[in-house]
């Protein structure tokens, strides 16, 4: 076994070099006591919203509200249908059904691993309501195509941007296509919080109140329900600390991109290296790879102090809990062929060059 020994990512390492910064902001929470709704709230609201060239900035408890509460405010009913893809953290299709509508699956794109756009059409029916593409890994959907079916239909669209905040389609920034985007802000995303936080963005100002008043239990004044909704606000801590870290996320993508660049460059001769798009600028929120000898590669690695993660091994289509969708193995060929082959590398804007020479050169030796 390998004396060396690397994090896949670390958070410390980040903290410590805004540790003064990030003291003086949650102090600033603890001496005024505004716990809940504090004015940091608001304050990140405009700055993110302003980030992704959008109006309106609604923060909510975490990303999987911030995919939840859309659905709520357009109404989301029992036997509506979602389309969405099965190549996803399970919160993009857990939502939809969560309220008793159904998630309709289409199958991804085997180079960009998002929602193949040319497989959407055929499962629109009478009672599809919205389309939630996931811009997988830090990089966009076919936007252009994807906003063009849901006009030709009437469907609303909701970029999951869980992972690709900061990223670019044809030079729009994530989350200013859709008609709702949801961020997520767990610890580990590209602009992450120390526990969890999302939000909802959106250029619609109704949408904007109804989801601040989901977020509050259905009140926009207090002690008064006008609607159902979910205790799902973003504490003042949260926000406090994302200010901070918002200055610096342009800085940690570059640094991301430097870092995926080299891997590429390396890798791509042995292994199928992430496919970006000519007109995508990608965040890589993961650095995810693909080869037939995955199981023996992550061993290799392991054995030499290198951690890797699957993103993701099993489609949601053959989950356990969707299985009274009624899907089977090779009803989403490509899905199911991807998530046995991919894995994620050691990715965060810290990651020294002698590091990633670490992993590179273990993975150079592994196919020698």
């Amino acid at each position: 076994m390998s004396q060396f020994k690397l994090n896949f990512t670390d958070l410390k390492r980040q903290y410590k070099n805004i540790e003064k910064e990030i003291e003086k902001a949650v102090k600033e929470v603890l001496e005024s006591s505004a716990f809940i709704n504090g004015p940091q709230v608001s304050k990140l609201e405009e700055e993110v919203a302003k980030y992704c060239d959008s109006k309106f900035g609604i923060g909510v408890a975490s990303g999987t509200d911030a995919l939840l509460l859309p659905l709520m405010a357009i109404d989301i009913q029992p036997g509506d249908e979602v389309i969405t893809t099965p190549f996803t953290f399970i919160a993009t299709a857990e939502v939809i059904a969560l309220l008793k509508a159904k998630p309709v699956f289409v199958d991804i794109d085997e180079t960009t691993y998002n929602i193949d756009v040319k497989k959407i059409e055929e499962k629109i029916t009478d009672r599809t309501k919205a389309i939630i593409p996931v811009h997988l890994f830090g990089q966009m959907s076919d936007m252009d195509e994807i906003m063009d079916l849901a006009k030709k239909h009437d469907l609303t669209v909701i970029e999951d941007a869980c992972q690709a905040i900061g990223a670019e389609y044809k030079n729009k920034k994530a989350c200013s296509i859709g008609d709702f985007s949801a961020l997520s802000f767990f610890p580990s995303k590209n602009l992450g919080g120390y526990g969890d936080g999302g939000m909802v963005i959106t250029n619609n100002e109704e949408y904007a109140k109804k989801i601040k008043m989901l977020r509050q239990h259905g009140s926009s004044i207090k002690y008064e329900h006008s609607e159902l909704g979910i205790n799902g606000r973003l504490d003042t801590l949260q926000a406090a600390i994302l200010i901070v870290k918002l200055k610096h996320l342009n800085t940690w993508i570059d640094n991301r991109i430097r870092l995926a660049e080299r891997y590429t460059k390396h890798l791509k001769d042995h292994v199928t290296t992430p496919v970006i798009r000519d007109d995508n600028k990608a965040v890589y929120n993961q650095y995810t790879i693909r080869t037939e000898k995955r199981d023996d590669l992550i061993k290799h690695l392991s054995e030499n102090g290198i951690p890797t993660a699957i993103h993701y091994q099993k489609p949601l289509h053959l989950q356990e809990c969707f299985k009274y969708l009624g899907l089977k193995e090779n009803d989403l060929p490509i899905s199911e062929k991807v998530s046995n082959d991919v894995f994620s590398l050691p990715m965060f804007p810290e990651m020294k060059e002698e590091e990633q020479d670490m992993v590179i050169n273990t993975i150079l030796d592994f196919f020698k």
